[in-house]
């Protein structure tokens, strides 16, 4: 089975990248649904999709969809992946994949009871850029790797009714910003076995900064930083033994890298276009995973999502973090 006809719900900015990337490949849109009837009507029309439906359970129950992105803000990822996988589709998450590990599980559950694939839409993974990276720490270009450390900073509103910045809609910088360097040192050094993290919370109650400090299995040590208040150097580094690799900004796009050695050589200089965003991977990726009969990712597994998602919790539980929605 190739070629699998998408459906997208919702019709926010990452849809439209989305969309317009996945465009790049000829793949095939044949639906998009929202809230609004007015909203899929617009969508439709700037990406020619041929059906627009004026609600999610109408999207999920069009029989010409076989899988369905699920763009709709994290705070809602969990009941609207719940609805795809209920509809008997197919379906790619946006990042943070829920808002806790526990809703992560029930998802990762229903999928395989019903045998349906499911995938957290971590696009940074599938990247041509990360997929090189991947091989030069898997061949020991590196040495043995000590440090990894990366940032994600933004300066985003202070409106504390923006989705952001309110606690009753997952705000704050982790879910939003923080979930691209954990996943990255996850993917690069493994579960960590201990985690410190502290904050900064702004009076409606959610993180404005977030810093780690991890530790992992093979002794390696990892750091991040994330804000919604300011902009950094959004880079990231990985340091061996006998070389480094430095990720230029912003990192977890489809930007350059360099290998250096540890006299300052540079060994590779890493430089390879990519059409639009680069959100296209990830996508296609998730075509030849069910292509090929499977029902989940390898190059992010999704027991390795629910992972995630429980470290993030366990973030939360240090710096004082919660969800109204999570304790109803």
């Amino acid at each position: 089975m190739t070629g699998l006809r998408w459906g997208i719900l919702g019709t926010g900015s990452i849809a439209h990248t989305f969309t317009s990337d996945l465009r790049t490949t000829g793949r095939e849109v044949v639906a998009v649904g929202s809230r609004s009837a007015d909203s899929a009507r617009d969508f439709a029309g700037t990406f020619g999709i041929a059906r627009a439906h004026g609600s999610y359970q109408e999207l999920v129950a069009d029989p010409e969809v076989d899988i369905i992105y699920v763009a709709s803000p994290h705070s809602h990822h969990y009941e609207h992946a719940k609805l795809v996988l209920e509809a008997g589709k197919h379906a790619l998450v946006e990042k943070a994949f829920t808002l806790n590990a526990a809703q992560a599980a029930e998802l990762r559950d229903l999928a395989a009871a019903d045998g349906l694939f499911l995938m957290e839409a971590m696009w940074t993974r599938y990247l041509p850029t990360m997929i090189r990276i991947r091989g030069l720490v898997a061949g020991g270009a590196l040495g043995e790797i000590r440090a990894v450390t990366a940032d994600h900073t933004q300066l985003i509103t202070d409106d504390p009714h923006h989705r952001l910045n309110d606690p009753a809609l997952g705000g704050g910088a982790l879910l939003d910003l923080g979930v691209y360097p954990i996943s990255f040192i996850w993917d690069i050094l493994g579960a960590p076995t201990s985690i410190s993290a502290r904050a900064r919370l702004q009076e409606v109650g959610t993180d404005t900064e977030v810093a780690t400090v991890m530790t992992h299995a093979s002794g390696a040590i990892s750091t991040s930083l994330s804000s919604s208040r300011g902009v950094g150097s959004n880079t990231a580094v990985i340091i061996g033994t006998r070389a480094r690799i430095e990720i230029d900004p912003v990192w977890y796009t489809a930007t350059t890298f360099r290998l250096v050695a540890t006299d300052g050589t540079v060994i590779e200089d890493y430089r390879t276009p990519v059409d639009g965003r680069g959100m296209q991977y990830e996508a296609l990726a998730a075509e030849r995973y069910i292509a090929e009969g499977r029902l989940d990712s390898e190059l992010e597994p999704i027991d390795e999502t629910v992972a995630i998602m429980e470290g993030l919790d366990e973030i939360r539980r240090q710096i004082g973090v919660s969800y109204p929605s999570l304790e109803a």
